[in-house]
């Protein structure tokens, strides 16, 4: 009788039927009953993939080792049904996608992994939980302690901020008519003369599209778990800008104090005493930079997933550890720092578990680490930025008036 416990009673049933037809019948049935996939049972979750004519089918994960980093599928033999069963932690947050009729070849000789994975590869039909770019759209699996991994614009009773766009131009790093948004609270216009913290967050495409950043803070003011504050989100540049401006760099942190700082406190009221700097990957390695530089200035910094130890155009990576025991106590007050379980070893989980120990033991710090189930991309960034923010700027409460 259908209405099975788990994939496997499914399994078994659909092994014993006598016929094709019978066994196809039973994954129709399957197919109507579970509606939530991957099936997750403890610390498995299954993945399918049913369709006519497919040929091999896999699910890709950062975090299976070998290339092609896929767990391979197994045909239900005379059906449309491809299915694995996985093991993980149950507090895991991966962002997976489906290999259909990919050739399995490894992907390091491969001469054209963008047109392999545009023509082979897919989001889970299956699984309405995904995060979408403007360049690639991943399913995103969430075990059962994950934490929450909502879209937050969809939060109809949560009072909207305003964003706003400007245009900025850098003569300290050369570029022109990169994008700047700035995020200002609900009822921000019904308070002309209040002065508002301030966060500059790097990488600001990603901020004000798939990482929800202006949503996350309207839904923290909402409950009070974050004070209401100006965010000013600032477009980066190319990869290869990226890696040039971002990674120790002075230029960067004189652009940051002199050139957006200004149009920021040209336009919006800003208390300066309050003001913090973050990013995420490498935008957090400029965060970084810039609030050890001058945390006067910065005294929040938000450091999601930052790169701790590097190699070749790189190397300068390797002074960031360093950088924050000579800081001693010139550091800003209030630091949050995360990394992911499955990010690379030596480049970002070790050295992150290194400064986490030696920030810890500062008792002047209001310091907070996380370490989340996840690998080092935007699913990961997202699920963390709601902590972070409300660490980083937490709600104070007004003073009762005396009597």
């Amino acid at each position: 009788m259908p209405g099975w416990d788990s994939f496997d009673a499914f399994l078994n049933e659909a092994n014993l039927a006598s016929t094709d037809e019978q066994r196809q019948q039973l994954v129709n049935t399957l197919l109507s009953e579970q509606t939530v996939w991957p099936w997750i049972n403890g610390h498995f979750a299954t993945f399918i993939y049913s369709k006519v004519g497919t040929e091999t089918a896999a699910v890709n994960l950062d975090t299976i080792k070998g290339d092609p980093p896929f767990a391979p599928m197994t045909h239900l033999p005379g059906t449309t049904l491809w299915y694995v069963t996985l093991e993980f932690a149950e507090d895991d947050l991966l962002d997976y996608m489906l290999a259909i009729d990919d050739p399995l070849t490894p992907l390091k000789g491969e001469t054209d992994l963008v047109g392999r994975v545009s023509k082979y590869w897919q989001v889970d039909p299956l699984n309405p939980l995904q995060m979408q770019t403007a360049q690639l759209n991943v399913s995103v699996l969430r075990m059962p302690d994950a934490r929450p991994f909502p879209d937050w614009a969809k939060m109809s009773a949560v009072k909207r901020g305003k964003v706003n766009q400007h245009t900025i131009s850098s003569r300290q790093l050369g570029f022109e008519s990169r994008t700047l948004w700035v995020y200002t609270p609900p009822e921000y216009d019904l308070n002309p003369h209040a002065q508002y913290p301030l966060l500059i967050f790097l990488d600001g495409q990603w901020a004000i599209g798939p990482l929800q950043i202006p949503q996350i803070a309207d839904a923290l003011i909402k409950h009070q778990q974050m004070e209401p504050l100006l965010i000013a989100m600032v477009q980066s540049g190319t990869q290869e800008e990226r890696s040039k401006e971002f990674i120790a760099n002075d230029r960067y942190f004189l652009f940051l104090l002199t050139e957006l700082l200004s149009v920021v406190q040209a336009n919006y009221h800003v208390d300066s005493s309050k003001m913090g700097v973050g990013g995420v990957g490498l935008s957090a390695d400029a965060a970084v930079y810039a609030a050890l530089k001058d945390p006067t200035a910065f005294t929040r910094l938000m450091m999601i997933s930052p790169s701790l130890k590097g190699r070749g155009d790189e190397e300068k990576l390797n002074d960031y550890l360093p950088m924050f025991d000579r800081a001693e106590e010139k550091l800003p007050k209030r630091i949050f720092q995360s990394v992911g379980r499955y990010e690379m070893n030596s480049r970002f989980l070790k050295p992150a578990r290194t400064l986490s120990e030696s920030l810890r033991s500062r008792r002047e710090l209001a310091y907070r680490f996380i370490e989340v189930g996840s690998g080092h991309g935007l699913v990961s960034f997202k699920a963390v930025l709601p902590e972070a923010l409300a660490w980083t700027f937490p709600y104070e409460a007004e003073p009762e008036p005396e009597d």
